[in-house]
């Protein structure tokens, strides 16, 4: 991790170290020294990877000047809560990946999701979102719709007839995801996005189970786009964060003021660690999908599955859409077993080399059973509408060799289908 301060303190107010640095050290006391160590300078070169900062604030030799730091999101560092060079670092590259004009990375990706509803939302408002929507969003929905009378209207968003249907006077922003979380249906975002366009809405969509490699939403008219960063963009199982990218400047500005004072400000430690597993990337969603690949069509066949559920097969009901949208179909999928509730507890519990946890995105290939962790939150009848059933099990498929997956999930299966 590289902490050196800019090549030039005296020409940079924000270099760490910098006043302490031309201090006359051999006047200072070592209790007045050991707070204050000096930072060497860059010279010669620069370094390869984004540098850690891990500081909470900046010091400086102007009033004035840090007077104006304050002022908004693109002056310089005073205050990490308020942006951080390295955080900054991992904002540029998420919007140059998504194409956008600006991000803000966040804590979590709750904390992406919080503070768009947060920033963006009155008492009062109304907001069209997709039916099928990780437990998370759907919990926070309902707790504005409690608290704050924020209405909410569920569709299925497969037609574009559906957000013009679902209309109000107070309606301002349709909510959807890439690849839905955990039964896969891929939105036609060109379509809905238009139709809420012409109604005035802000288009909002959670592609984090895409990632900016198999889906651009901009491209396709989205105004918002948030991220679990602590998903594919972090990609090793090892940080939490989130992140929330923007088309348009003005609007950044807006949600960066509240997410400020929201304190969902990301940990330079953990933005570094983002970065660094970004640089993989492209590397790992190649994996992902043909390891998904492998392991759908292996369980389509399989007598204990019922069904399967990924935008690459070509029964999927999204498929035709998926493949006009997506640079790829994704490294999520569900199955249903025959066996309901009893037969995917056997199966999560029957794997050994995939993993039985929660959260998806990393190297390894983890399982779930959604109605009873991700989305936990949904009564029997959402689960119903969503599609997902009392033995449906998600599958976050990792980067290990296909066939070691498939003889795992082989024997798993086998397990579950002696039992039943």
């Amino acid at each position: 991790m590289t902490t050196f301060a800019e090549a030039d303190p005296a020409a940079s107010p924000n270099a760490p170290g910098a006043a302490a640095a031309a201090a006359p050290r051999r006047a200072l006391d070592p209790q007045t020294r050991a707070v204050h160590p000096a930072v060497p300078p860059l010279e010669g070169g620069r370094p390869l990877s984004p540098p850690l900062y891990q500081t909470s604030g900046f010091a400086f030799d102007s009033a004035d000047a840090i007077a104006e730091a304050m002022a908004g999101p693109e002056g310089a560092y005073v205050y990490t809560r308020r942006a951080n060079p390295t955080t900054r670092a991992l904002e540029t590259a998420i919007a140059d990946l998504e194409g956008g004009a600006a991000a803000i990375a966040t804590g979590s990706g709750m904390g992406a999701i919080s503070s768009v509803l947060l920033s963006l939302l009155r008492p009062g408002d109304h907001v069209i979102a997709q039916r099928c929507l990780y437990g998370g969003t759907y919990a926070i929905l309902t707790d504005l719709a409690e608290r704050f009378g924020i209405e909410v209207t569920y569709i299925a968003a497969e037609d574009p007839a559906e957000v013009t249907a679902a209309l109000r006077p107070r309606s301002r922003l349709l909510y959807l995801e890439t690849i839905a979380n955990p039964m896969t249906q891929v939105s036609d975002l060109p379509a809905l996005f238009a139709a809420g366009r012409a109604a005035g809405l802000l288009g909002v969509v959670d592609n984090s189970l895409a990632s900016p490699l198999l889906c651009r939403p901009i491209e396709h008219g989205a105004d918002i786009v948030v991220h679990s960063t602590t998903k594919y963009l972090g990609g090793h199982s090892d940080v939490i964060g989130g992140a929330v990218v923007f088309a348009d400047p003005e609007l950044h500005r807006s949600v960066w003021a509240r997410a400020v004072e929201l304190g969902s400000t990301a940990d330079p430690f953990a933005a570094w660690l983002t970065l660094r597993g970004m640089q993989t990337l492209p590397l790992r969603m190649r994996q992902h999908c043909a390891n998904a690949a492998h392991l759908a069509g292996r369980l389509a066949a399989h007598p204990a599955v019922a069904a399967v559920h990924w935008p690459g097969l070509a029964g999927h009901p999204t498929h035709e859409t998926a493949t006009r949208v997506l640079d790829g179909y994704g490294g999520v999928l569900a199955f249903d077993l025959a066996g309901g509730r009893e037969a995917g507890r056997r199966f999560v519990e029957g794997v050994r080399l995939a993993s039985l946890a929660l959260s998806l995105g990393g190297v390894e290939t983890l399982v779930t059973h959604p109605a009873s962790t991700s989305h936990r939150e949904y009564g029997e009848a959402e689960l119903a509408a969503a599609g997902i059933a009392a033995g449906t099990v998600r599958v976050a498929v990792g980067v290990e060799h296909p066939e070691d997956l498939w003889a795992d999930f082989e024997q798993a299966l086998d397990g579950v289908s002696v039992r039943l």
